[in-house]
């Protein structure tokens, strides 16, 4: 038989030979490294047989489904360990998450974290004995039947809500059985690097009515120096924590008052507004209209925009002379009143729609944390309301602008093209169309990406933009949506050259994404260093003592002239103080001013990571300033 390997060469095997059977084919070292299999198109194990004409592909630890598969793996080893440790416990679910795995469990005595010590123990010896991984099936009774022999009765759960005739799988370690599609690893020696790193509570399918079960979460890597540079990167997250510098910078507050309500306290106000500043210049530059839509809107709106049907447990809702509102929870059917609001014709487009809009979502308290999850925000929308001609174009001036707002702050990124999920709405034309669009606009620009299949909106499908942080994290933010449904549901129109009418296209954008989420995600970026055209305080004057405090005060008047966001430290304190003060609140540039500096108008300039850096004349130091602010300057 022949299988048809990535590259598209077709390759001899002998019949009912197996993927790791091709791996071997291949190359020794691509077997030896070989984690599981892609079989057209879907995840299978390294023992899966192949069948004449099948498109195969290996899959390593340098493949992303292939640490997944990994650390699906170790969650397996984990249940093992458990369940030889605490004999009595019962599992439940253990899948992947992102850098690593979890394993719910329901345990007759609680344990701590202390106890994970002994249990990673165990993980150690099922490694080391290098237990082969067998994959075998049973029908629905029979698997229900085995479960049950196990007492394991969330598994048993599991299995009889499949549908009837379903042949149901299961993955045997040792003497270890567990429910499982897998695919997994051929043996547990495959396992290089791992470690359990937390306990939490977890309900059972996340129900708060069904019962708390202990989850154990852990980490794996292909390689042991992989996995230190991960912990040593989550000791720098630590420091860099939003919350942590947000509350010593004095930006924000989180109050029991409003829990996911964010305050914004003087210091963080100016970082807000400098921000919503900067997005306005380069969206005045781009040609974009500003508009504001209210923050509450009736239920027949959201009904039209489908948001009352799929959105309904995520809005507020309230009652206005016995009419339903919902308090918004997104911009865009806001941003089609406006559009609807008066004509247009096709010489009016497109037409660049920009909103700076607060909206509210109804959040779990538990899943809130600082800026990053919050019931409130502003998200910086753009409606772009165009002709099919148009969007090409569109979309490239779209990315265009985003790439310059992220190049700015130093982000990294990269781009994932989501195409249409299974509950979309609309024609395969209009999914056709868009899909193609953004694909040809990232084609034209050279831009790389890859395709995510399947995760578009339900309304049309999108370009997704994560971007890369200074110690190595991603953040989904910026995002394009192409969306042909709207438009038709609010019945959006145009007057086209041909003197008919038409319906235009709307493109859904964001850049900074939630403004507030941003500003959690610039302070970690930036360690609270912010760069000066952003620092809430830019320059801080100290005074060594009381006689230079004229001095000090009146070049601070000539700075705020200037516009430079200044203030002198006046306080009787040894000037020792005065700049470690200066240095934990982080302020760009120190100036420390001497009798021998208040004479001869200089200012001894000490710079926030640079230390002293001498005494300059004051006019030559304040040009240097707003030079910062003006080139927006990495500091």
């Amino acid at each position: 038989m022949n299988v048809i390997l990535k590259n598209g060469e077709s390759m001899a095997l002998e019949n009912g030979a197996t993927a790791m059977q091709a791996a071997t084919a291949i190359s020794e070292g691509l077997a030896r490294n070989a984690v599981c299999a892609k079989v057209n198109g879907t995840l299978v194990d390294l023992s899966h047989v192949l069948k004449d004409g099948d498109a195969l592909e290996i899959v390593t630890l340098k493949d992303k489904e292939g640490l997944q598969v990994y650390r699906h793996t170790c969650a397996h080893v984990l249940a093992q360990a458990l369940k030889t440790v605490y004999p009595t416990c019962k599992l439940s679910i253990g899948p992947v998450i992102e850098n690593g795995f979890y394993y719910d469990i329901d345990f007759v005595t609680p344990i701590n974290q202390a106890d994970l010590a002994k249990v990673e123990s165990e993980m150690q010896k099922i490694i080391k004995s290098n237990l082969p991984i067998e994959r075998f099936t049973l029908p629905k009774d029979e698997a229900i039947a085995l479960m049950k022999q196990y007492s394991e009765d969330y598994k048993v759960e599991l299995i009889e809500e499949l549908p009837e005739g379903e042949t149901i799988s299961f993955y045997k370690q040792g003497s270890f059985t567990d429910l499982c599609r897998g695919p997994h690893l051929p043996a547990t020696g495959k396992i290089k690097a791992f470690k359990l790193t937390s306990i939490a509570g977890a309900y059972w399918r996340g129900d708060e009515k069904n019962k708390m079960l202990t989850r154990i979460y852990g980490t794996a890597f292909a390689k042991k120096d992989e996995m230190e540079a991960y912990f040593t990167m989550l000791e720098e997250a630590k420091k860099r924590d939003h919350t942590k510098l947000g509350k010593e910078l004095k930006l924000f507050a989180i109050l029991n008052e409003g829990k996911g309500l964010p305050f914004f306290l003087p210091n963080g106000m100016v970082l807000k507004n400098t921000l919503i500043e900067y997005w306005r210049q380069i969206h005045t530059r781009e040609n974009y209209v500003e508009v504001n839509t209210p923050i509450m809107l009736n239920r027949t709106l959201w009904e039209t925009s489908g948001h009352w049907m799929h959105y309904r447990d995520n809005m507020y809702t309230t009652k206005v002379d016995d009419e339903d509102f919902a308090i918004k929870p997104m911009n865009c059917p806001g941003g089609i009143l406006v559009y609807k609001n008066e004509p247009h014709s096709y010489k009016d487009l497109p037409i660049r729609m920009g909103e700076l809009g607060l909206v509210h979502r109804h959040e779990k308290s538990g899943q809130l944390h600082g800026l990053f999850r919050v019931r409130c925000f502003t998200q910086d929308d753009a409606h772009i309301f165009m002709t099919r001609e148009q969007i090409k174009d569109e979309i490239k001036g779209i990315v265009r602008l985003i790439n310059e707002v992220y190049t700015l702050f130093g982000f990294k990124y990269h781009v994932e093209l989501s195409t249409r999920p299974e509950n979309s709405m609309g024609s395969d034309e209009d999914w056709n169309t868009a899909t193609e669009a953004l694909r040809s606009a990232l084609d034209d620009m050279g831009l790389a990406y890859v395709v995510n299949e399947g995760d578009g909106a339900f309304y049309g499908p999108k370009i997704d933009f994560h971007l890369e942080d200074s110690i190595g994290r991603t953040w989904q933010c910026g995002t394009i949506q192409l969306d042909f449904q709207l438009p038709q549901r609010f019945e959006l129109e145009y007057v086209g050259e041909d003197g008919q009418k038409h319906r235009p296209i709307m493109v859904h954008r964001v850049a900074f994404g939630s403004i507030e989420r941003f500003i959690g995600i610039l302070i970690e970026h930036f360690a609270g260093k912010f760069p000066v055209w952003l620092s809430p305080v830019q320059v801080k004057i100290l005074p060594i003592t009381d006689r230079q405090e004229a001095y000090a005060k009146a070049l601070c008047a000539k700075m705020k002239e200037k516009g430079i966001r200044v203030l002198v430290d006046d306080r009787n304190e040894k000037i020792g103080y005065k700049i470690r003060e200066a240095q934990m609140e982080k302020v760009p540039y120190m100036l420390v001013v001497g009798e021998k500096e208040a004479e001869a108008g200089l200012v001894a300039v000490r710079r926030r990571d640079k230390g002293d850096t001498g005494a300059v004349n004051a006019e030559e130091f304040i040009a240097t300033v707003l030079d910062d602010i003006a080139n927006k300057t990495a500091f």
